[in-house]
């Protein structure tokens, strides 16, 4: 899976550069995310903004960012998140466990 990664004053900023996040890749986020989702860092940003599909597997790779730093209170920031991708979150009940941003850069300057 491609993807492009950032530390922004400690903010970590994962981009997928890809247009799909399932099963199939899905095993290579979530290890993207077990490296990048640490206790010291400020905040994570997922930048989502080229996924048009995203299945279960997908969903699970968000959870487990959120799993990893919601007991340190860091928050994970969805940026670019398409409008079928929110009503998935929403559908599925987690939409409330991130904050969103149309770009990294606005997610950082919230922080």
């Amino acid at each position: 899976m491609n993807f492009s990664t950032e530390n922004i004053n400690n903010v970590v900023v994962l981009k997928i550069l890809e247009s799909t996040l399932e099963c199939n890749k899905s095993a290579d986020f979530k290890s993207h995310i077990l490296i990048l989702a640490q206790p010291n860092i400020k905040a994570l940003i997922l930048d989502l903004s080229n996924i048009a599909i995203i299945d279960s597997s997908g969903l699970g790779g968000l959870l487990l960012a959120y799993r990893q730093l919601n007991p340190h209170n860091i928050p994970v920031i969805l940026v670019g998140v398409q409008d079928f991708i929110l009503n998935l979150l929403e559908i599925t009940k987690i939409s409330n466990l991130y904050k969103y941003y149309k770009t990294a850069e606005e997610a950082i300057a919230s922080l």
